[in-house]
């Protein structure tokens, strides 16, 4: 009481956190007991799970039949959290069914007499629908991309034979989605993309074009996130959902996958459940060889002396990985589930680069230079995480959850460069740059929602993130060849940096008939401290409020118009505010901006969705405004360049708070089943996409899109075939732009010994078609940039299912090649 005291006196501490303690005051006032109403009418109520997975179940339809003559009484459809409740009835006996797409209709008895009005049904399960197909009956499955409006679902597990693809390999059908040659994902255009693991912030290291696509079962992107959500991320949300298997008994499934020119793959799911305890793990290992080349053009005009630099040459990448992850799910009632999950990753990267350099200064003889560049990455990572959830069987709707997180990440990365052939004047001594990074990461976080009736409820959560990561980059140098590298004191440096977020939200939800409204508030506090030595530090105190709404509204013959507004922030990652030179080879590097500022933005939505017969047709106008943008500018940095001696010059790359930016457009998504053994998906966008100029030209833009289509066939029972096909428009950023970016993909699955088996062949990049062509233009540089990684790649892979698992019946998600390689 003290407390609550508090929190309604208004002291400077609840002045500083008003959003968080509003939140607090609903979260304890809904505890509290709440008057009896008399019951008048019936009311049937409940919550739709998957009977495999136990998540909910949103959007699906529940129908109350009477049972004299089966005559639909009402209907109504579910939440976001799969709760739903038919109200105001006529007292009786009726059957109620619920239906929902891919998965088996399900019927109750419900009687409703003066004695007992109310009828709480509580959890209840759906199985996927088991449909007939040529006179054989096959089980039904989820559709592997499920486009919900303002939420995607990729639905990994359901395409078990992902054969060495990767996280970033499954994005690639999602509208609007774009994956760089780094793993870096894009929304609309925009890079600020928060990535989730398992509902909990990712790794900082985690790249998604290094993490198996075997190790999912679902991926979820959530364009405009609500108040639920932290507000990070301008670009949206994407969670990676682990597998979590919990079926009964001994389940699970083996792959193995090997690729052309040295590429492999192996992954071990299982789960063993017994009673209400449930065991579940997984191994998976990978040693795959990239091969690419590049080529890179600048021009640099310093002190009136124009240079131009023109670089050739090949690379191979060699990524090994292990991994592991157990835990143990108990649930000691039906309204109580707990769960303990560990988890241990390594990767070992290994990248050489060998090019030929050409220096050209005006009138000067050109000099020609034989470099070789090599990085060594050893990384890993280790979580242990906990969760609790509680609902009441006589409240249905009313869930509380909790959970508790620890991140150890870091690892080494060795950077080397020599020049091994060229003037005299070129110092043959390699160089050296060690980078060691450790990141620890706790938090934790409670969330409520209450429902006040069938119509009206509200939510609140408290939640804590805490980010410290000491580190440090030495610089070396080798007097000759085969000596030890010599730390050199002056470019070399050490670092601390510490960041706390407290968060906190409430929200507010209401039914109406067919319309529904949402609106939340969210509050977030960031303070952080950085310290590079010996060169400076930064310190930022920061409090913002978050407000977020929607509005829905269920139209006739199944469509649903839906509204949608949310202020975000992008925070800058510690490595752009810390003043620290990471040198890309000997001429170019990338340092922090200590002064550098969260960007906002406001992101609005209108969708409209609609189903009929075999079809389902999503579309959606979007709206992005940013302000205080973080932009990355490449400059020449003329000290440098006098201080180095050199015929050529240096570059630097850092990030800046500048401009607004904007991206607004349309989106589609269409799902057709053209014949019965022919499926068609297609998604596209189009959009207009303006950025600051940050050479003083006001701003840039274009009208940009992209688009994916999937056909998937199949000719025989056990037999699927999938053509895919994707494309990424030109893109302007604040220095230049990226050019288009499309290719074709094929794939067949055969399934064998009764479905025990699947055997699995790919080629990706049929044409050999996908490369990165970047094009940059700065006040006195320009710079043309070509890269070809090795994409066009051919994979075998093998699937065995234990227990009940099950191939899919269509081919998703197969491994694409290499997006990472040779770079500058």
């Amino acid at each position: 009481m003290q407390l609550l005291r508090q929190l309604l006196d208004g002291t400077s501490a609840v002045r500083r956190g008003g959003g968080w303690c509003w939140g607090l005051v609903f979260f304890v006032a809904g505890l509290l007991p709440s008057p009896l109403r008399a019951q008048t009418l019936g009311e049937v109520s409940g919550t739709l799970l998957d009977q495999a997975t136990r998540q909910p179940l949103p959007f699906a339809n529940v129908l109350l039949l009477r049972v004299s003559d089966s005559a639909l009484v009402a209907n109504t459809q579910t939440a976001e959290n799969g709760t739903f409740a038919l109200t105001n009835l006529a007292l009786g006996r009726y059957l109620v069914r619920a239906e929902a797409l891919g998965y088996r209709s399900i019927r109750r008895p419900a009687t409703m007499d003066a004695t007992t009005p109310v009828v709480r049904l509580g959890e209840w399960g759906m199985v996927a629908a088991a449909v007939q197909l040529g006179g054989v009956v096959v089980q039904g499955e989820k559709a592997a991309l499920v486009n919900e409006l303002g939420k995607i679902v990729l639905n990994v597990d359901k395409d078990l034979n992902s054969a060495g693809g990767t996280a970033a390999d499954v994005l690639q059908k999602v509208p609007s989605v774009a994956v760089d040659e780094n793993g870096q994902v894009s929304l609309r255009g925009n890079p600020g993309v928060t990535l989730y693991l398992d509902g909990k912030p990712a790794p900082p290291n985690l790249r998604l074009d290094q993490l198996p696509a075997s190790r999912l079962e679902t991926i979820e992107v959530i364009t405009n996130p609500g108040a639920q959500y932290s507000a990070q991320g301008t670009g949206g949300i994407i969670n990676l959902v682990q597998k979590k298997p919990t079926q009964d008994g001994w389940n699970g499934d083996a792959l193995v996958t090997m690729g052309t020119r040295d590429k492999y793959t192996a992954s071990l799911n299982l789960n063993r459940k017994v009673g209400n305890i449930n065991f579940f793990g997984g191994v998976d290992g990978s040693d795959n060889l990239f091969r690419g080349s590049s080529s890179l053009q600048q021009v640099a005009t310093v002190d009136g002396s124009t240079t131009r630099t023109d670089q050739t040459g090949r690379s191979t990448r060699d990524q090994t990985a292990i991994g592991g992850r157990l835990g143990v799910g108990y649930a000691p009632s039906d309204q109580q589930r707990l769960s303990l999950t560990a988890q241990y990753y390594k990767q070992d990267n290994q990248t050489a680069q060998d090019f030929t350099t050409r220096l050209t200064d005006g009138l000067a003889p050109t000099i020609d230079l034989q470099n070789q560049n090599s990085q060594v990455e050893n990384l890993y990572n280790a979580r242990v995480s906990g969760d609790y959830r509680r609902t009441w069987a006589a409240y249905p709707g009313r869930v509380l959850t909790a959970s508790a997180t620890y991140l150890l990440d870091g690892g080494t990365v060795t950077t080397q460069q020599r020049v091994l052939d060229g003037p005299a004047r070129y110092s043959r001594n390699a160089r050296q740059q060690l980078l060691d990074v450790t990141i620890q990461m706790p938090s934790a976080q409670v969330d409520y929602v209450h429902p006040l009736d069938d119509k009206r409820g509200w939510a609140a959560g408290v939640k804590t993130d805490l980010m410290v990561t000491p580190g440090s980059a030495d610089y070396s140098v080798q007097p000759t060849t085969g000596a030890e590298f010599i730390r050199q004191e002056a470019g070399s440096f050490r670092y601390k940096y510490r960041q706390l977020i407290p968060q906190a939200y409430g929200s507010y939800q209401h039914k109406s008939g067919a319309w529904e409204y949402q609106g939340g508030l969210r509050a977030e506090y960031t303070g952080l401290q950085a310290q590079v030595l010996p060169t400076g530090s930064a310190r930022q105190r920061i409090l913002n409020v978050f407000p977020s709404a929607t509005v829905a509204r269920t139209l006739p013959h199944d469509q649903r118009l839906q509204f949608s507004y949310a202020r975000r922030l992008n925070r800058p990652n510690f490595l752009q505010i810390i003043a620290l030179p990471i040198y890309l080879d000997a001429r170019n590097y990338v340092v922090g901006n200590p002064d550098l500022r969260p960007e906002y933005v406001h992101v609005a939505e209108l969708g409209h969705q609609v189903a009929w017969q075999t079809t389902t047709l999503s579309t959606t106008l979007f709206g992005r405004f940013a302000s205080q943008s973080i932009q990355s500018l490449r400059t020449i940095d003329t000290l440098a360049t006098r201080l180095s001696g050199q015929p050529d010059f240096i570059t630097r790359t850092s990030y800046a708070n500048f401009g607004n930016t904007a991206s607004y457009g349309l989106e589609v998504s269409l799902t057709q089943t053209i014949a019965p053994w022919w499926k068609l998906t297609a998604n596209g966008s189009y959009y207009r996409n303006q950025v600051a100029s940050f050479s003083g030209e006001g701003t840039r833009a274009n009208f940009t899109g992209t688009a994916y289509v999937l056909n998937t066939f199949n000719p025989t029972k056990t037999l699927a075939v999938q053509l895919s096909g994707n494309y990424r428009a030109p893109l302007v950023v604040p220095q230049g732009r990226l050019l288009e970016v499309y290719g074709v993909d094929v794939a067949l699955r055969q399934r064998l010994f009764r479905d025990r088996a699947a055997l699995t062949l790919r080629v990706s990049d049929v044409f050999n078609t996908r490369r990165q062509y970047t094009q940059l233009a700065a006040d006195g540089l320009a710079a043309d940039l070509r890269t070809k990684y090795e994409t066009r790649v051919g994979y075998l892979g093998f699937t065995w299912f234990l227990g009940n698992n099950k191939p899919a019946s269509t081919i998703e998600n197969q491994p694409k090649g290499d997006t990472g390689g040779f770079g500058g």
